[in-house]
């Protein structure tokens, strides 16, 4: 069980019993406010190093994988490498479209 969550969803959530956020996010988009997905992944990444953290969204690779790229970045992964290194090493699929991709290349670290 997680003891953190962001769902990177287009509708609220079902209530969980672990501590969650909700960031808007509908699918094959990108998320609704840049600045609550900045502050959110970077909660996530923080507590990471300490808590098991889950990021979800409805299939587990357009959104999810986007947001495993952005944390990427704030880790220290180049921004033009971090959609690579996401298909290498989480799923071949991940980051599924062009505004995705730009995205990652675009997010502040």
């Amino acid at each position: 069980m997680p003891e953190f969550a962001v769902y990177l969803l287009g509708r609220r959530p079902p209530e969980v019993p672990w501590e969650a956020r909700w960031l808007r996010w509908p699918d094959f988009r990108l998320p609704a406010d840049r600045a609550e997905a900045r502050a959110l992944l970077g909660e996530a990444l923080l507590r990471a190093g300490e808590q098991r953290v889950e990021l979800a969204c409805g299939g587990g690779r357009g959104r999810t994988g986007t947001a495993l790229a952005c944390l990427a970045v704030l880790d220290g992964v180049p921004p033009a490498e971090a959609v690579a290194y996401v298909r290498r090493h989480y799923d071949r699929h991940a980051v599924e479209t062009p505004w995705q991709s730009r995205y990652v290349r675009r997010f502040p670290a």
